[in-house]
C-alpha cells in the first residue's frame, strides 16, 4: 500500500459551518491536518494560495540538513503510530532499510520537503491554489465567514467562494526579511541582490559573478557561503561574509539547552509578564539563530584545505558588521557602506552580487484579520494576545460561543522561541485539536523537561511503572 486509505467524508453542504478552516498549508498546518485526519466527525478544510506544497525551495541546497531530528516530523511526537509519520513515508517508498543502515538522525532538507509533499498529496481536504481574502465574524449565525479566491494555473482569479466555520487556524508562516538599507537594491531588477530564500533560483548568477557578498550570520548565511566557497576555484574565491552578531556563533545545542524547545518551557514562558517575555526573546538568539556546529566545521575545513599549497583563500569573514546604506555603481555593481559595531569604524565594500541571508519575519495578520479587528484583544505593543491554547484572545461576544481563531507560528511574543521550531509542531497541533474538540483527543505528556524553569510550582514527577512482584528466592540445592 503506497499510502494510508483516506475516508470518504460526506458531501459538504455549502451553508453548513465546518468545524475548522485552516489558512495556509506549511508544515504546521499540514501537521494539524494529518492529526485531524483520523478524527471522525470533525469536518476540516485547508486553503493555500500556492499551487502545491513547497517548503523553502530556494534553500534546499545539496547536503543541507534540518536542525531537528527526524522524529520532529508532522505527527510522531504525539502519535508515533500515525500513518503520516516520516517512517511511514520511508516505508511507502521502500526506503526504510537504506535509512536504517544510513544511521542518520538529522535528515536533509530536500528529504523533509519530499516527505511533506507526500503527506500533502494524500491527505483529503487540502485545497491548493486557493487564496483566502478575508475572515469575518457573523454574529447572527455565530460562525466565521471565510472568503477565498480559487486561482488558475497562472495564478489568476478563476472563481470566488465562501465557507463558514466555527474555528479558524492561521498558519500563514513567515516571509523573507530585507533590511531597510537594502530594499532599494532588491527592488532594482538589474542588480543581483537576492534574499537567500531565492538563492537556488539564482545560483548560476552568483557562481558567475566576480565577487559575491553574503550578509547574515545565521544558518542560511553559513550554508550559502559554504556552497559558494566549494564552487569557486582556490585562490580566486572572491567572497565576503558579513554578519551583525559578534561572532559566527554555534547554535546552543546542549541537551539541557534544548529543553527550551519543550512544552514545559513554552508554558513557563507564556505565564511570564509581557516585558519579561520581550527581553527573553531578544536575548535567546543563540538558541535558534546560531549556526550548526557541523556547518561551521565544514566551512573551516574547506578554508583550511585551500591553504595546503601555500597562501590563503580570497575569502573575508567579518562578524560584528552592519550595513548602514547601500547603492548602485553603474548598473550592476553594489557599494555597501559598513560599520563595525565594536570598533566604531566605517568602510565601503564594492561587490558584484549580494545574497541576503537576513532571516524571516512573521507574516502580518492584519490583512486577513481586518474583518475581526474590533474583536481582537491586543497587548501594549498592539500585538494580538494569544492564550495558552494558541487561541487569539477575542471579545467575549465571540469566545463565549465556543468559536475561536488559533494561530501557528505567529505567537513568538507569547509562547517564545519554540514557536517556529519543527519539534513542537505535533504537540501544538494536538493542543489545538484537544481544545477544539473539548476532550483529550490526543493525550499529551504532563512533563517534558528535566529543568524546572520556575519556583512557584514544583515540577510534576510522573509515577513510575509498577514494579514487577518480587520473586521468592529458591532454597539452595532445589
Amino acid at each position: 500500500m503506497s499510502h494510508p486509505p483516506a475516508p470518504n467524508p460526506p458531501r459538504h453542504q455549502p451553508d453548513a459551518p465546518r468545524d475548522l478552516v485552516g489558512i495556509g498549508i506549511g508544515p504546521f498546518n499540514l501537521s494539524l491536518a494529518a492529526l485531524a485526519h483520523p478524527l471522525t466527525g470533525l469536518e476540516t478544510v485547508f486553503y493555500e494560495q500556492r499551487p502545491a506544497f513547497d517548503w523553502h525551495p530556494g534553500l534546499l541546497i545539496d547536503g543541507a540538513t534540518i536542525q531537528v531530528p527526524f522524529l520532529a516530523d508532522l505527527v510522531t511526537l504525539v502519535d508515533p503510530a500515525s500513518p503520516w509519520s516520516f517512517l511511514s513515508h520511508l516505508k511507502a517508498r521502500d526506503r526504510l532499510f537504506p535509512f536504517y543502515f544510513g544511521e542518520r538522525f538529522h535528515i536533509r532538507r530536500a528529504e523533509y520537503d519530499a516527505y511533506c509533499r507526500w503527506v500533502s498529496e494524500q491527505l483529503p481536504g487540502l485545497h491548493f491554489a486557493h487564496q483566502v481574502d478575508a475572515v469575518r465574524w457573523n454574529p447572527e449565525r455565530d460562525v466565521f465567514e471565510v472568503d477565498f479566491t480559487q486561482l488558475d494555473s497562472d495564478g489568476e482569479a478563476e472563481a470566488l467562494g465562501r465557507t463558514y466555520t466555527r474555528n479558524v487556524v492561521l498558519g500563514v508562516g513567515t516571509e523573507p526579511h530585507v533590511p531597510e538599507p537594502l530594499k532599494p537594491l532588491v527592488e532594482a531588477p538589474a542588480v543581483p541582490v537576492v534574499h537567500a530564500s531565492d538563492y537556488l533560483a539564482h545560483r548560476d548568477t552568483f557562481l558567475a559573478a566576480e565577487h559575491v557578498t553574503v550578509i547574515g550570520s545565521g544558518q542560511s548565511g553559513a550554508e550559502v557561503f559554504l556552497d559558494l566557497l566549494r564552487s569557486r576555484p582556490a585562490g580566486r574565491e572572491r567572497l565576503h561574509w558579513l554578519g551583525r552578531t559578534e561572532a559566527f556563533a554555534p547554535m546552543e545545542y546542549s541537551k539541557l539547552g534544548l529543553e527550551h524547545f519543550t512544552p514545559d518551557y513554552t508554558r513557563y514562558f507564556h505565564a511570564l509578564a509581557e516585558p519579561v517575555r520581550d527581553r527573553l526573546v531578544a536575548s535567546q538568539w543563540q538558541l535558534h539563530k546560531g549556526i550548526d556546529a557541523d556547518t561551521l566545521a565544514a566551512i573551516h575545513d574547506e578554508l583550511y584545505h585551500r591553504t595546503l599549497n601555500g597562501g590563503w583563500p580570497d575569502a573575508v569573514l567579518t562578524p560584528g558588521v552592519r550595513v548602514r546604506t547601500a547603492g548602485r555603481i553603474a548598473t550592476t555593481r553594489v557599494e555597501l557602506h559598513l560599520e563595525h559595531v565594536q570598533q566604531n569604524t566605517r568602510s565601503r565594500l564594492t561587490t558584484d552580487a549580494v545574497v541576503l541571508a537576513t532571516g524571516y519575519r512573521e507574516r502580518p495578520l492584519d490583512r486577513i484579520l481586518a474583518g475581526l479587528d474590533p474583536y481582537v484583544r491586543r497587548d501594549s505593543r498592539e500585538r494580538p494576545r494569544v492564550d495558552e491554547q494558541f487561541r487569539l484572545v477575542l471579545d467575549p461576544s465571540v469566545s463565549a460561543t465556543g468559536c475561536h481563531v488559533y494561530v501557528q507560528n505567529a505567537e513568538r511574543h507569547t509562547h517564545g522561541i519554540g514557536t517556529p521550531d519543527l519539534g513542537l509542531a505535533a504537540w501544538r497541533s494536538a493542543t489545538i485539536l484537544n481544545s477544539l474538540t473539548g476532550r483529550e483527543t490526543y493525550p499529551l505528556p504532563t512533563r517534558t523537561a528535566f529543568t524546572a524553569f520556575g519556583l512557584q510550582q514544583q515540577p510534576h514527577i510522573p509515577s513510575a511503572r509498577r514494579a514487577a512482584p518480587a520473586l521468592t528466592p529458591l532454597a539452595e540445592g532445589r
